[in-house]
């Protein structure tokens, strides 16, 4: 697995809960529909503006709040990775659990607007400004995280692995 991600970067700021991320109306719909509404209060829009290979680059405690499956929506959308200066701890396992890269890097938002472009890997735990050239140091993600990553998320690692059904053959 590649552990190395460049892309567009989007930032938001501190406490974004996982009820501004996925509207309570969005819940019922299904993911490729409810991922539009993705920021739907926060960032009006933004859907339209994300591509794949994006980064999301947060503040402090980004993903408090309920338990919401928000990573799903941002796989879904295409997002590359996401970067927070800290990250709810349910919401940091739950990104890990869909397969979606969760960097921690104190100070990122301070290095990074809308629409720089950022380089970064997170076996090494660090991320980039490939206009400035800064680099900012986090922290790795263990092996064990990223045989996860690798395999596309728990449920993929735990079916390859043979505990637990392989999703379409029962």
């Amino acid at each position: 697995m590649d552990t190395l991600v460049t892309g567009r970067v989007w930032v938001v700021g501190d406490s974004v809960t996982t009820d501004a991320m996925y509207p309570a109306f969005a819940m019922k719909l299904p993911v490729p529909e409810a991922a539009r509404h993705i920021f739907y209060e926060l960032r009006p829009g933004w859907t339209d503006q994300v591509r794949p290979g994006d980064i999301v680059v947060a503040g402090r405690n980004f993903g408090l709040g309920s338990s919401r499956p928000v990573a799903a929506l941002f796989r879904e959308l295409g997002v590359a990775a996401l970067v927070a200066e800290e990250f709810n701890s349910l919401f940091l396992r739950n990104a890990i659990n869909h397969g979606l890269p969760a960097l921690t890097v104190p100070g990122v938002t301070a290095a990074f607007a809308d629409g720089d472009t950022a380089r970064l890997d997170f076996a090494e735990g660090w991320i980039e400004h490939t206009g400035g050239g800064t680099r900012l140091a986090g922290g790795a993600l263990p092996p064990m995280v990223l045989d996860i990553l690798a395999a596309g998320g728990i449920l993929p690692k735990l079916a390859r692995e043979g505990y637990v059904p392989i999703p379409g053959r029962g």
